[in-house]
């Protein structure tokens, strides 16, 4: 069994872009803690949606899907999850909320982790969750015209709880020591969980809900409000690109951690700066609904579809966003661009 030696790892990894992302999230994570105080009510409306958006892109990465329709309703608890798509996402739910409620009382500790993934799996009966691997497992990937390969071997089912409470104990060992920045620590924690491979079935979705308990557990809440998890379903390529490159060479103990503390510090940054372009839009009374919906589109690069648009103005009817779009159109403002139920729209930069 390999070792877990934090404080000699996080050495290596105080590259000038990894020290670039450390003071930016540093800078974000104090005028978050600002916003939050002062704009409280401007922000329950961002925390429903971010919620909504957690819970789908978490579970779609892992082909677990449901109609927009259902999804609303399991993630509001207005419905009994029908399918086992459906239990998995109600489950996922569950232990998200209990995250976000209860995140100082639940510590990184391998029976908090099989109780949290026990619950992931509440409604699918009673031997899914909450237990480590019954048998050794393998990650593939696919290989363009040669089917799937194995890309990497993890932990074997004997090793799986000795594994699991060495990572544990050595992470929060590492947590004691002031000079080791948490943002650094907890990409490396996740790492290694994912190089483990514990359970049987609900890993990644798992190494994503301890993302967030281990941020807010280190006083960086921004995952309330945005989505993280959406932001690596968006990037999932790379950030699957990451993993293994980080994972090479891990069971020798000379693997490299910074490809994968690299891509998680972006998506930190890229949360904060999206819940700051947020707040501003949400709290600029000068501004119209209309027009919210205008900037909006306005400040985004690229393609940006109505769910998109109402998920950055979440306390903006649908109805209103409808309108705004067409009003838009008309005057040349934006172009529509038809996709069916993936319609998008894209800011018109060539109109004088």
């Amino acid at each position: 069994m390999r070792d877990f030696i934090f404080k000699t790892e996080y050495k290596k990894l105080l590259t000038p872009e990894v020290v670039s992302c450390l003071t930016q999230i540093h800078e974000y994570k104090g005028q978050q803690s600002f916003l939050v105080k002062v704009k409280a009510d401007a922000l329950s409306n961002l925390l429903e949606s971010a919620k909504i958006q957690s819970i789908e892109a978490s579970n779609c990465i892992e082909g677990i899907i449901t109609t927009d329709n259902r999804l609303k309703k399991i993630v509001r608890d207005k419905t009994i999850p029908k399918t086992r798509n459906e239990k998995e996402i109600a489950g996922y739910r569950d232990v998200l909320a209990v995250i976000h409620e209860s995140y100082d009382y639940i510590p990184p500790k391998p029976s908090a982790i099989l109780q949290l993934h026990r619950d992931l799996y509440k409604f699918c009966g009673k031997t899914v969750g909450g237990s480590y691997k019954s048998s050794d497992n393998i990650i593939t990937a696919e290989q363009e015209n040669r089917g799937r390969a194995v890309r990497f071997q993890p932990v074997s089912t004997l090793e799986t709880p000795q594994s699991m409470i060495a990572l544990c104990d050595a992470f929060q060992n590492a947590r004691q020591d002031a000079e080791l920045d948490p943002l650094l620590l907890i990409p490396m924690f996740i790492l290694d969980f994912l190089c483990i491979h514990p359970f049987n079935d609900g890993n990644e979705r798992m190494s994503r809900l301890l993302i967030l308990l281990l941020l807010y557990r280190s006083g960086y809440i921004v995952g309330k409000y945005i989505s993280i998890e959406k932001l690596i379903s968006d990037t999932k390529e790379t950030y699957y690109d990451a993993v293994q490159a980080s994972s090479y060479n891990w069971h020798e103990g000379t693997n490299d951690y910074v490809p994968f503390v690299i891509y998680m510090l972006r998506i930190f940054v890229t949360a904060y700066r999206d819940f700051e372009d947020k707040i501003e839009l949400l709290t600029t009374k000068r501004l119209s609904k209309p027009d919210r919906v205008r900037e909006t589109i306005k400040k985004h690069l690229g393609k940006i579809t109505k769910s998109e648009i109402m998920a950055n103005c979440p306390d903006i009817s649908q109805i209103t966003v409808q309108r705004a779009l067409a009003d838009l159109m008309r005057s040349g403002e934006i172009i529509k661009l038809s996709g069916g139920r993936y319609t998008s729209y894209i800011w018109n930069r060539e109109r004088k």
